[in-house]
């Protein structure tokens, strides 16, 4: 059984109103076996979508390579735009080695709630992934069990927001599940009608251009 441990605590600049949320990063980030391309801080993987669609976004100009300055640009951006990165699971055992959020077992969770005490400028979730087993608003919801926080829905359209007041602070938290910014979830993006009336008006789009139309109205 491999133990998968995040390789990274939360990265939260003093700037942070918002906070994105995922799960854990490929196994190779804990075993520290980069590939070339990969950078070496959180959604890092050369294959993940998270910084090409934000670098597309800001125009950032970020490098995509196993080097100190690509982290620095990444460091500089969160703090300029206030978002910080803290992934909700810390650790899980898995039978297979791979990146998939099914295949976790024995999950430990991240205390969110304690954290948002802990930095109260921050006002907003983004859940890099939705309500499916083990993805990260899946256990926002297993988290909130223990609190007296209920979750209540503002949009039920794609990307679909929720807020909750903060049990401690009373500070009114929204939170918004994005489409996984991962090769995974292209197929659930491609099965969306909205994808599919942009697709039709404009054959050459992508799945990652439409990632940017999402993220671009939240971030």
């Amino acid at each position: 059984m491999f133990l998968h441990i995040h390789p990274y605590p939360p990265y939260i600049p003093s700037t942070a109103t918002k906070l994105i949320v995922g799960t854990l990063p490929p196994p190779r980030f804990t075993t520290g076996e980069l590939k070339e391309g990969d950078v070496n801080f959180c959604y890092g993987s050369r294959d993940g979508q998270l910084w090409p669609i934000l670098n597309e976004i800001f125009q950032l100009h970020l490098k995509f390579e196993t080097t100190e300055e690509a982290i620095l640009q990444r460091k500089e951006f969160l703090h300029k735009r206030g978002i910080g990165i803290c992934d909700i699971v810390q650790s899980a055992k898995r039978e297979k080695v791979d990146a998939s959020d099914i295949g976790m077992q024995d999950i430990e969770l991240r205390d969110l709630i304690q954290i948002l005490n802990d930095f109260p400028k921050i006002d907003t979730l983004l859940f890099t992934g939705g309500n499916s087993k083990n993805g990260p608003e899946y256990f926002f919801r297993k988290l909130i069990k223990n609190y007296p926080v209920n979750l209540e829905v503002v949009s039920e359209e794609v990307p679909r927001i929720h807020q909750f007041v903060h049990p401690v602070t009373n500070k009114l938290i929204k939170t918004i599940s994005l489409i996984a910014p991962s090769g995974a979830a292209n197929r659930a993006v491609g099965s969306l009608q909205e994808y599919k009336d942009l697709k039709k008006k404009n054959p050459e789009m992508t799945t990652v251009d439409f990632r940017v139309l999402q993220y671009k109205i939240f971030f």
